[in-house]
């Protein structure tokens, strides 16, 4: 089988935000396919050192390879929720930066084993480690239909989620929903005729809102951003790219909130909470694609790059 290459997006002004110390010790908190981590090596110097983490288990090989190749590369499997034990397996106390590079890589949607894209025929999967948890098939049957159309809503943006999560479990009882091909002949018969033929395929968002509930993705970045704040050493940079506006608002609310220090209602004449804020922004707007990056790469065009940096504490 073979696969599209892998394009890192937002490449240059990723490594720009993200490298400032090009001694430092870095973390790529989602190796993948290593796009993004070749580019920190070639940025830092010969004695950085960068740590990949990734629970993709063919994207341990890769990793595994580039160790191979680069002394100054460490490879963990392990979720990006567990960054603090990573970096603490390499006695890594405080670190100049940790990048994100949320969601699907190309050659998980290129391998229709995996079962994420609905351009190809595969089994209801969906897992990012295909060695843990439930496929999404397997998910389905202990879900009711006002908990899916939450689930399709929430992570999806989907305006017709009711009638797609109805539709889902409909297929599913009747013993017609197997595959990818099955899943977005619902979503595509579940909407309205009218809004079939946009430019966003019907089954797009229902496809993401299920990925990210297969994977608790959410909660995921949740544990992810926090520990990677306490990871920071000052004047360390965080960087993180999302792809859909859901995970844009979790990652800029969670970010916000270290910003602004003080969690004392607004009536009140003083702070009595006494939390001071801990980092600044760097890129509160999101860094959008340009549109010769749009035009090599489609998959770009959705990409938002919001970068934040570490203050000092012990001022």
């Amino acid at each position: 089988m073979t696969t599209k290459a892998h394009i890192s997006v937002l490449a240059d002004p990723y490594i720009e935000a993200l490298c400032t110390d090009k001694d430092g010790r870095y973390i790529d908190a989602t190796f993948g396919r290593g796009g993004h981590t070749r580019l920190m090596l070639e940025a830092l110097s010969e004695k950085a050192e960068v740590l990949g983490l990734d629970r993709d288990p063919e994207a341990i090989v890769v990793g595994k390879a580039l160790m191979k190749k680069d002394k100054r590369f460490h490879i963990a499997y392990t979720d990006f929720a567990g960054i603090e034990d990573a970096a603490c397996e390499l006695d890594w106390s405080e670190v100049s930066g940790i990048g994100f590079d949320l969601g699907v890589s190309s050659p998980q949607l290129d391998n229709a084993e995996r079962g994420f894209s609905f351009m190809k025929e595969g089994p209801l999967d969906m897992r990012m480690d295909f060695n843990a948890g439930q496929p999404l098939l397997q998910k389905l049957e202990h879900v009711s239909e006002s908990q899916l159309a939450d689930i399709i809503r929430e992570f999806g943006g989907e305006k017709f989620a009711g009638r797609i999560a109805r539709s889902i479990l409909e297929r599913l009882k009747a013993g017609s929903l197997n595959t990818t091909r099955d899943l977005e002949d619902v979503c595509f018969h579940a909407t309205p005729k009218k809004k079939r033929h946009g430019n966003t395929h019907p089954a797009t968002r229902t496809f993401q809102a299920l990925r990210i509930w297969v994977n608790d993705e959410m909660h995921q970045i949740d544990q992810a951003v926090q520990a990677s704040i306490k990871l920071l050493k000052a004047g360390g940079r965080l960087a993180i790219i999302s792809f859909h506006s859901g995970e844009d608002r979790r990652i800029r609310d969670l970010i916000e909130k270290e910003v602004h220090g003080c969690t004392c209602p607004r009536e009140f004449p003083m702070c009595v909470c006494g939390f001071k804020p801990s980092m600044k922004w760097v890129q509160k707007k999101p860094v959008r694609a340009s549109e010769a990056e749009i035009e090599a790469n489609p998959r770009s065009r959705s990409a938002m790059l919001r970068v934040a940096e570490k203050l000092d504490m012990s001022c």
